[in-house]
């Protein structure tokens, strides 16, 4: 069966654009459209009309949740989804959960009621996240998550291999010759158990042969004043370290912020590492290295799950696997 996909390769265009001209909203370069017209005839591609009109009516809507949106992470993830949203003639509705389930549930109720044509989802921590998808699916709204850690959920969802992402950030501390090493967490992991970056982390470390006691290990909530907590409240315990993993960017800025406050010198007697590559952490002094998620990417490939699944709603659940990078700036440095 063709697909708005084959459509969108067959032309040299996105699937927004295929969407744009087969909807036709927005104003559209006519060389393009004719672009994509031709590709629609020469594959035979017949939009699902009959699966749109059992969805009753079009708000031209989406719907984001996100867990944090002071985070620039999620700011810049919103930023990606708004873009590409737009460029397909969907608005969308930004809602911030602000790390409480009881928030992210009356937004759900809010997305719900108005009837958006789909739905990205980000769970804020401590979620029952197929208790959400089976809400969301019952009321016939596509649904795409994002960043979700939880497994086989039957719908479609956007990941980026942590695992991998830790463990890279364990193995590039220990090449550099540190072994005094600590991490600090988002504080779900207490109750929940340590996430895939953290994993893949202290993979890296136990291969090396060093196991992280738990009082090298402090959390936080994501944000700046987390940061500078957590490596306040491993300094108070007395922990001696040449080197910290950071679960984000933004902790990564404060962890880095306590420490020259309290006369450390970053990377001179502590290296630090965050996750994410937000766009600050390259103008913090020192820049960060950091492990890279696509942010963009994610913003842009869950946009277009979406609009397949809103074109075609019978398509089995699709999962999207995109990959971390090391990005090596001025706040680590090699052991003598």
């Amino acid at each position: 069966m063709t697909t708005i996909h084959d459509v969108a390769r067959r032309a040299g265009v996105s699937i927004a654009t295929v969407s744009r001209v087969i909807n036709n909203v927005q104003p559209i370069d006519p060389e393009t459209a004719q672009r994509v017209r031709a590709a629609i005839e020469e594959l035979d591609y017949h939009p699902n009309y009959v699966a749109r009109g059992l969805r009753r009516r079009s708000t031209r809507s989406l719907g984001l949740i996100v867990s944090d949106n002071s985070n620039p992470f999620f700011a810049e993830v919103a930023r990606a989804v708004e873009d590409a949203g737009y460029e397909a003639g969907y608005s969308v509705i930004l809602c911030n959960s602000d790390l409480s389930t009881e928030k992210q549930e009356r937004y759900i109720d809010v997305l719900i009621s108005r009837r958006v044509d789909g739905i990205v989802l980000m769970s804020a921590p401590g979620s029952d996240v197929k208790a959400l998808v089976e809400r969301i699916s019952h009321a016939d709204i596509p649904l795409v998550i994002a960043n979700n850690e939880v497994p086989d959920l039957g719908v479609d969802e956007v990941q980026v291999t942590f695992y991998e992402g830790g463990y890279t950030a364990g193995r590039y501390l220990l090449d550099l010759g540190h072994r005094s090493i600590a991490y600090i967490g988002f504080f779900s992991e207490q109750v929940r158990g340590h996430t895939a970056r953290a994993q893949g982390f202290m993979r890296a470390l136990s291969e090396a042969g060093i196991e992280l006691a738990s009082s090298r290990i402090a959390y936080g909530r994501g944000r700046y004043q987390d940061g500078r907590a957590a490596a306040a409240e491993l300094l108070g315990r007395g922990v001696q370290m040449t080197a910290v993993f950071v679960f984000d960017d933004l902790m990564a800025m404060g962890v880095i912020k306590e420490l020259q406050a309290r006369g450390l010198s970053v990377p001179g007697d502590v290296s630090v590492v965050g996750f994410d590559n937000i766009v600050y952490s390259e103008a913090t002094t020192p820049a960060i290295t950091t492990v890279a998620q696509p942010i963009a990417r994610i913003g842009h490939e869950c946009v277009r799950l979406l609009l397949e699944r809103i074109e075609q709603p019978e398509v089995e659940p699709r999962q999207v696997l995109l990959p971390t990078e090391l990005v090596e700036r001025e706040s680590c440095r090699r052991l003598d």
